[in-house]
């Protein structure tokens, strides 16, 4: 009987040795991070393991192969206290000490341009001293740049090819022999951080290179905090990396964040912060879909993107009904002095229209979507505006707004919201966020037309810019109810709203400028519309289309005007045209252009004042006058070439 109990007592032990050696060899679980919504890899095996179970086979699909890290290296030329103004406009931004990169940028004394490839720095005051100081010139795409005291901080995009040797690469189908092309082109991310305390010799102090395309950056303080969202390839995997200064630094998979969601693409989001004085980094990279929109806090980051599912019958006309489901998904990151941690993950009904969709108050979150639709012939659409707690969790919600009608443009103002719908008039929507649990419309105000940009003249008062419309011209020719034909689309209409009696807000002034044709690159772009209440001054970049002898309204106009208009934007009479300032020096030939002209070098990008010199930017001249007679005082000429970019094709797998 002993014998027998040290026989079975044997055979126990035996089998506990088996199970825990074979537990040893499972794969390490996943981990949680600091929070329940999001967790983190402790392998790369983990990452390919999560990609093949988690992605949809409705797209390219993520084929496995062995995880490799690599980074391209980049390459980089470059060219070759004083009296300052006691005050000076800087960059148009959402959110009051949250900077935000530009292609213009100034400290009062000099003004910083992005011009082609180029970076020139210029004494700009006083005007009647302008004049180049120096140039950077690189080989990549500058995108844009930001200045911090004498710190000059640069943001370009590069391609480069990396090797990939066969045996470092499994093809999807292990039965089938497959040819790997010898390279692929990685996109790269770079900032370039310059002391610049001799504006005419720069020195360059840090050169950092991230993995993927650079998205959008943000500066807060002496941190700077840059996006940068790196594709995924179907064939293989590469683990994102950077480079500082000439050296590799592999990302850890236990940096590497992701929600317990299947994706049809997945994409790395690698969020870097710089001290741009003593040039330490942080990093973090979140596995999920594409980032396509931020907004950004002076304590967090919001990144979002849209994801779509749509029913299974095929689709001929976008939207396709209401039957598709459209979600808004919401990642959340902390931000302190550079440290990044990543927070709560949550999702919404809708899509959004950009930054300005998004606002963070009282620490909740605010966010306004559109449900698109289409159905019957009829435009189902509907607007909603939801209210988050701070672990992304929906607290209160106005939904089903304007039904037929799409967001053209939102505004949060402390605990109110505006919001501009489109399909026929232009409802502005004053809506109460003071109540986080039950948010509601307090009135809204419709007029012809949209608004495409809302900015606050005061906290009563809010400017619009947009499109004029007519919805008597071309109207036979609808086929969605409610809609209007491209046609009735008119030209630029600058508004003045009065929000004071909130349930009856109304158009005080607006001036419409041109025909149809004609643009601002404010209406797209709110870093080109200056605004200024104590100077009375509202700058914005235009290109102007009138109609000529013969033509009708539903006609497109020519092209008569390329520039700025510079108004005196008072409550009591509105919008006054007080002059235009043009870079074309051969206005007759632009004019000849017709139907035809699509942009140039001369068009003014960017606007804003020392003191009382408005100066304007174009790629190939910067131009100061007097901002009370617009009367010009000086200009010149910048080094512009205009630069092309190679097109890089995707790698593919032969068979």
């Amino acid at each position: 009987m002993e014998n027998t109990n040290k026989f079975l007592l044997s055979i126990a032990v035996g089998f506990i040795i088996i199970f825990i050696a074979i537990a040893l060899m499972l794969p390490k679980p996943i981990v949680p991070s600091e929070n329940t919504d999001l967790k983190t890899f402790n392998s790369t095996q983990d990452i390919v393991d999560y990609i093949k179970t988690h992605q949809s086979s409705s797209n390219y699909g993520f084929f496995g192969g062995m995880l490799k890290d690599a980074l391209a290296p980049v390459t980089m030329t470059t060219g070759s206290s004083a009296e300052q103004a006691s005050e000076f406009s800087t960059t148009n931004i959402q959110v009051s000490g949250v900077d935000e990169p530009d292609m213009v940028k100034n400290d009062g004394k000099y003004i910083y341009t992005v011009t082609g490839n180029k970076i020139i720095i210029l004494n700009a005051y006083p005007a009647s001293n302008l004049e180049i100081l120096s140039e950077l010139n690189f080989s990549q795409d500058v995108k844009n740049i930001f200045i911090n005291k004498d710190k000059l901080i640069i943001f370009s995009q590069s391609s480069g090819s990396i090797p990939v040797p066969m045996a470092d690469v499994a093809c999807a189908d292990t039965k089938t022999d497959c040819l790997i092309p010898p390279y692929y082109q990685e996109s790269r991310s770079n900032i370039y951080v310059y002391d610049v305390e001799d504006r005419k010799t720069p020195k360059l102090e840090q050169n950092i290179s991230i993995d993927g395309q650079y998205f959008d950056a943000r500066m807060i303080g002496e941190y700077v905090y840059v996006i940068s969202n790196k594709y995924l390839y179907p064939d293989f995997f590469i683990m994102p990396a950077l480079m500082k200064n000439g050296q590799v630094e592999k990302i850890s998979p236990t940096s590497i964040y992701y929600p317990e969601l299947n994706e049809s693409n997945y994409q790395f989001t690698i969020i870097l912060s710089l001290n741009i004085n003593n040039g330490q980094t942080s990093e973090k990279v979140l596995l999920s879909g594409v980032t396509q929109n931020i907004f950004v806090s002076e304590d967090n980051i919001y990144t979002t993107y849209t994801k779509y599912d749509y029913p299974s019958r095929v689709c001929f006309r976008a939207p396709c009904s209401d039957s598709e489901e459209q979600k808004t998904m919401i990642n959340k990151i902390s931000i302190d002095n550079g440290n990044i941690i990543f927070g709560a993950s949550g999702q919404i009904p809708g899509h959004i229209l950009n930054q300005f969709s998004m606002d963070e108050y009282n620490g909740n979150f605010r966010i306004a979507t559109t449900i698109s639709g289409y159905s019957n012939n009829k435009d189902t659409s509907t607007s909603n505006i939801y209210i988050l707690n701070k672990d992304l969790n929906i607290t209160g919600s106005v939904e089903g707004i304007a039904p037929g009608e799409s967001i053209y443009s939102v505004r949060f103002l402390g605990n109110r919201a505006y919001l501009v719908t489109f399909r026929h008039v232009d409802p502005l929507f004053v809506i109460d966020l003071t109540d986080e649990q039950n948010p509601k419309i307090l009135g809204q105000l419709k007029i012809p037309g949209y608004s495409d940009y809302l900015h606050p003249y005061d906290e009563n008062h809010i400017i619009g810019i947009g499109k004029d419309v007519d919805a008597s011209i071309d109207a036979d020719k609808v086929h969605t109810e409610g809609a209007v034909y491209y046609t009735a689309i008119q030209g630029v209409k600058i508004s003045l709203f009065d929000v004071s009696d909130v349930e009856n807000p109304i158009e005080m002034s607006k001036v419409i400028i041109g025909d149809r044709g004609t643009e601002s690159l404010a209406t797209s772009d709110h870093k080109a519309f200056l605004f200024d209440k104590e100077k009375n001054l509202l700058v914005i970049p235009m290109v102007v289309a009138e109609l000529q002898t013969g033509q009708t309204k539903s006609d497109q106009g020519q092209f008569t005007f390329s520039g700025a208009y510079v108004y005196k934007l008072t409550l009591e009479n509105g919008s006054e045209l007080k002059g235009k300032i043009t870079h074309n020096e051969d206005n007759e030939s632009f004019k000849k252009s017709g139907y035809y002209y699509s942009g140039g070098s001369s068009d003014i990008r960017r606007s804003l004042y020392l003191d009382d010199v408005l100066y304007t930017i174009s790629n190939k001249m910067i131009k100061a006058n007097d901002l009370n007679t617009i009367d010009e005082i000086n200009k010149i000429k910048l080094p512009y070439e205009e630069q092309s970019y190679g097109y890089y094709p995707r790698p593919m797998m032969l068979a």
